[in-house]
């Protein structure tokens, strides 16, 4: 599905997740590799190679919104407006995604972005079909909305924006505190509980969050983010997740603490999950940063996953098995209890939905609910 040729083994790519830009093999694409000649000395003769560059272009999407049957989540609908994520999360589940283009899991993920112009439009018109039906959209389920292109193109402020005007509940999912650049938006939601945001916090080691996370705020960032969200009256999770065994386990205890002291009651983890070419990817990873205990990472993730890299089966993928899988709950448990923390769901309002008249694409005086 997915490998490195010997000659292509990887050594540590400065600020980004992924050491390697291999294609996957799911698609029959086209494989690379170097093709030996001069400029492959560059780095010897002249210095250091150049930097990989971030470049975006304009996505011209037929639509915005998808929906799922998937019956281990919590949204059957979501929006993206961006693929790919500067982030550069090794551990990313969407990283498969760019495989669909022809283009890597790996470094592309990370540096081939695209960003869709057209997507508070182009939901607006999905929103004022007639017949749609409201409920939660999830934003971020695959790329982070508030990845740093968005300082740009801002195309999630204008999603919530879409959101507001029609008073359609949406979820938040998100790393970054880039998000509290639309505090004036999410107040307004949060006001007729329209919203609901989720930050995850990995890890509070800033080391360890850039080898884990190259591109995204810090840890500190983020937990100010988590307090400045709950001070202004938006309803907001803290997602420890995912867990890595061995790499960032130890910290699940400390970061329970930390969020009680700001006030955050809302708090849930997920162990590192490895689909497709995540897997290959993540073992680079360890070889390059980890090697000490590479093989002792990757035999507790089996261990929780039937003795595979993944488990892709619906509910036990959130819900990994085994002994590491059952110590984790009971630490998880224990350290809530001790902070105080209660399960909180929250519920957001469906029956406010309407479309706006002025809208371009809202039929005359159509409303819903």
């Amino acid at each position: 599905m997915f490998r490195i040729m010997d000659h292509d083994a990887p050594s540590r790519v400065h600020a980004r997740g992924a050491q390697s830009g291999a294609l996957s093999s799911r698609f029959d694409a086209q494989q690379r590799s170097t093709d030996g000649d001069w400029r492959d000395h560059v780095a010897t003769l002249d210095g250091p190679p150049v930097k990989l560059r971030t470049t975006v272009t304009e996505e011209h999407a037929r639509s915005i919104l998808s929906f799922n049957t998937s019956p281990d989540i919590g949204f059957d609908r979501s929006v993206n407006a961006y693929r790919g994520c500067e982030h550069g999360c090794i551990y990313c589940f969407a990283r498969p995604t760019h495989a669909y283009h022809d283009l890597s899991p790996g470094l592309d993920f990370e540096t081939q972005l695209f960003a869709k112009p057209d997507a508070a439009r182009l939901l607006r018109q999905a929103l004022a079909r007639p017949g749609y039906v409201p409920q939660p959209i999830a934003m971020g389920t695959n790329t982070d909305p508030y990845q740093p292109i968005e300082h740009d193109w801002r195309l999630s402020r204008a999603l919530l924006q879409v959101c507001l005007e029609a008073n359609h509940p949406v979820t938040v999912t998100t790393k970054s505190d880039r998000i509290l650049a639309d505090l004036d938006l999410l107040r307004h939601l949060a006001d007729r509980q329209l919203v609901a945001v989720s930050i995850s916090v990995t890890t509070l080691d800033p080391r360890l969050a850039t080898l884990l996370e190259p591109r995204a705020p810090t840890p500190m960032r983020r937990l100010t983010a988590l307090e400045q969200l709950r001070a202004a009256g938006v309803p907001v999770h803290c997602a420890i997740s995912p867990i890595i065994p061995a790499i960032t386990d130890d910290g699940l205890e400390a970061i329970i603490a930390r969020i009680a002291e700001i006030g955050i009651i809302s708090v849930g983890y997920i162990p590192v999950r490895l689909p497709h070419e995540v897997a290959p990817l993540f073992r680079e990873w360890l070889a390059v940063h980890f090697p000490d205990r590479a093989a002792k990472v990757m035999n507790i993730v089996r261990s929780m996953r039937g003795g595979r890299d993944n488990d892709p089966a619906f509910f036990t993928r959130m819900r990994p098995q085994g002994v590491w899988a059952e110590l984790l709950q009971a630490r998880f448990r224990t350290a809530c209890r001790r902070a105080g923390l209660q399960p909180e769901r929250f519920v957001l309002d469906c029956a406010r939905f309407a479309i706006p008249a002025d809208w371009p694409e809202a039929p005359a005086q159509r409303q819903l609910l």
